[in-house]
């Protein structure tokens, strides 16, 4: 009977077996440390792609608060500018009120009949004054009715009273400013009345 050794050739495939196992480890180990250095490189690349993105957006951010704060001083000044301008504007309307309201106060005065006090508060004009009968005084209280720049006129009191053997009347009248209506503004009344009346 012969008989064969085996046990090199055993040995030949472990150790076959054995190299290709290092070289499979070593494979993987390998492809794994190139997998693990490309995921952080990427992620790298990302987070320093998403960092210059925050960047800028800080910046046009920051660059946009700038702006708006720009426009908002922008807005205050022009506030400013408008309030001015009323003021001027206003003062402009007044400045010849006072002139305009002594003339229309004596201008609607009847004969017969003067006045002691003119007081102004607001819109709201005092008068104090003596007429010779009461039928003036009511002339007085139409005519600043009907007046362009006065309206509302209300009697508070009238009394008789006797000065040097003659009888008079002291009264105090109480009247308010209106703005009297320009020309622009009447026209277009006008114009509305004459297109409904037909010829």
């Amino acid at each position: 009977m012969i008989r064969v050794n085996l046990l090199p050739h055993r040995q030949i495939r472990r150790e076959a077996r054995q190299r290709q196992f290092g070289l499979m480890a070593a494979f993987s180990a390998i492809l794994a440390s190139v997998l693990v250095f490309m995921a952080y490189t990427v992620i790298n690349a990302r987070v320093d792609s998403q960092t210059e993105r925050n960047a800028r957006l800080n910046t046009a951010i920051a660059k946009l608060d700038k702006e708006i704060k720009d426009i908002q001083d922008l807005k205050d000044q022009i506030s400013a500018m408008l309030e001015r301008k009323q003021v001027v504007e206003n003062l402009q309307t007044n400045r010849s009120q006072a002139v305009i309201v002594f003339d229309e106060l004596s201008r609607q005065l009847p004969e017969g009949m003067y006045l002691k006090s003119i007081k102004q508060v607001g819109d709201l004009i005092t008068l104090e004054g003596v007429a010779d009968t009461n039928a003036r005084v009511a002339t007085l209280v139409r005519n600043y009715n009907a007046s362009a720049w006065l309206e509302s006129p209300g009697l508070v009191e009238i009394k008789a009273v006797t000065v040097n053997g003659q009888k008079q009347n002291v009264f105090t009248l109480t009247v308010k400013l209106k703005a009297p209506q320009t020309e622009v503004e009447s026209e277009p009344t006008k114009n509305k009345s004459a297109k409904g009346v037909k010829p």
